[in-house]
C-alpha cells in the first residue's frame, strides 16, 4: 500500500517550464505550441532566463519538490539547454525532474545526455500501442518505436518512466485496447496517465467532429475499456491513486500531486500558469509577446485571478477529491449540506473523517466538481 499522501508544507514549491516547440501539432492537441526552429530555441532560452531572474526570489529558501519540462516537446531544445536551466535553479538532489518526450525522438545517447543534464524522470507520449490508431491520432511513431523508447530510457539510467495512454479513440475496439494493455507488461514503466480522448475546440479534431463522432466507441464500450484498464494496470502493480493516474509503489508523481493538493508552483514560458500566495496567473500565449515583454523588462503575465477564501476552499476540495484516498473533512469546513448532497447523489461516501469519491463519483467527476465549485 502507498503511504498516506502528505499535504504540502508552506515551504514547498514546484517549477514548470513550458517549452512550446513541436515538429508538428497533433490533431487533438489544444496546448500552445509553435514549430521548432533553432533560432527560436535560443530566443526562448534567453527569455526563460530573464523570467527566472525576475521570479527566483519567490523560490528562495523554499524546498523545490519538483521541476517539470512540458510542452510542446521540451526534448527538442536539447540536453545542453535543459542542463543550463537546471543550473540556474539548483534544485536539491531529492527533487523530481521530469522531461516530456515523443517516442520517435528517443535514442539511448540522447537519454544518457538528458540524464547527465539532471533529468531523473521521463514522460513519454505513447498514447497507444496500436499502429492503426496511432495514425488516427496523427502520431508519428509506431508501437514498436514506443516500446523501444521506454527501453532506451531505462537503459540510459532513468528508471522513473511514465507514459500517457488514451482510450475512447475513433475506431478503437475493446480487443485492440486489450492488446495495448497486454504489451505494457514487457515495459519497465513506473507510472501511467490514462485519458479518454476529448475533442477540444480549436483543434483539427474539433473541425472534423461530425465525421469522427460516429466512429467513437459507445459509452458502454468506453466504460468497459476503463474498467479493463484499471484491472489490468492493478495486476501489473500500477495502483490507481488519482482519477487518471496509476503508479507503482514509491512512484506517485510528485509534481502532479502538487497540483491536486494545492502546492504553490511557478510557471515559466509562454502560456505557463502559476499558482502562488492564493493567486493564479498566466503568461502570454504567444512566444513573441512573451519574449518582447521580458526583453523590455516587463512582466509577461496577461491574466491574473485571486479567488475569495471561500471560493478557493471549494476549488481545492473539488481538485483534491480527485485523489482516491479522499480528503480529511476537517481540512475543508464547507457547508455540511454540500457533503450531504454529494452523498445523496451517490458520488461520495464517508469513512470516519474522510470523504472519498464512490465508483459513480469517479465516473461523473465533472458533475461532482460543478456541484462543489462556486
Amino acid at each position: 500500500m502507498f503511504s498516506k499522501t502528505q499535504m504540502p508544507t508552506t515551504g514547498e514549491i514546484s517549477l514548470y517550464f513550458h517549452i512550446p516547440f513541436c515538429r508538428r501539432k497533433c490533431p487533438y492537441c489544444h496546448f500552445y505550441v509553435v514549430p521548432h526552429q533553432t533560432n527560436s530555441s535560443k530566443s526562448l532560452l534567453e527569455s526563460l532566463r530573464l523570467e527566472w531572474d525576475l521570479n527566483k526570489h519567490l523560490a528562495e529558501e523554499k524546498n523545490i519538490v519538483s521541476v517539470y519540462f512540458g510542452g510542446g516537446t521540451p526534448f527538442l531544445i536539447g540536453p545542453e539547454a535543459i542542463a543550463e536551466i537546471i543550473a540556474w535553479i539548483k534544485p536539491p538532489s531529492h527533487a523530481e525532474i521530469t522531461l516530456e518526450a515523443n517516442p520517435e525522438d528517443v535514442t539511448l545517447e540522447a537519454m544518457q545526455a538528458f540524464a547527465k543534464a539532471g533529468i531523473n524522470r521521463v514522460s513519454l507520449g505513447v498514447q497507444s500501442l496500436d499502429n492503426p490508431l496511432l495514425k488516427v491520432l496523427g502520431r508519428h511513431h509506431s508501437a514498436q518505436q514506443a516500446a523501444a523508447a521506454v527501453l532506451a530510457t531505462f537503459e540510459a539510467g532513468i528508471s522513473n518512466i511514465t507514459i500517457d495512454l488514451m482510450y475512447e479513440i475513433p475506431q478503437q475496439t475493446l480487443p485492440s485496447w486489450k492488446n495495448t494493455l497486454a504489451q505494457l507488461t514487457a515495459l519497465p514503466i513506473t507510472h501511467l496517465s490514462l485519458y479518454n480522448l476529448t475533442i477540444e475546440p480549436q483543434t483539427v479534431f474539433y473541425k472534423k467532429r461530425s465525421e469522427l463522432t460516429p466512429l467513437l466507441p459507445s459509452s458502454e464500450e468506453s466504460l468497459l475499456m476503463l474498467n479493463t484498464a484499471v484491472l489490468s494496470l492493478e495486476q501489473m502493480g500500477l495502483k490507481r491513486y488519482e482519477i487518471s493516474a496509476f503508479a507503482k509503489e514509491g512512484f506517485i508523481a510528485r509534481h502532479n500531486t502538487g497540483y491536486w493538493l494545492g502546492r504553490p508552483f511557478l510557471g515559466f514560458g509562454p502560456s505557463a500558469f502559476s499558482y502562488f500566495e492564493g493567486k493564479r496567473y498566466r503568461n502570454f500565449c504567444d512566444l513573441k509577446k512573451y519574449s518582447a515583454a521580458l526583453l523590455a523588462g516587463r512582466s509577461p503575465i496577461d491574466f491574473t485571478e485571486q479567488l475569495s477564501p471561500l471560493a478557493s476552499l471549494h476549488e481545492r476540495l473539488a481538485v483534491q477529491l480527485r485523489m482516491l484516498e479522499g480528503v480529511d473533512i476537517k481540512d475543508f469546513p464547507v457547508d455540511s449540506a454540500l457533503y450531504r448532497k454529494l452523498h445523496d447523489k451517490g458520488w461520495i461516501h464517508f469513512d470516519q473523517e474522510k470523504a472519498r469519491l464512490t465508483e459513480q463519483g469517479l465516473l461523473f467527476y465533472d458533475s461532482v466538481a460543478e456541484e462543489i465549485i462556486l
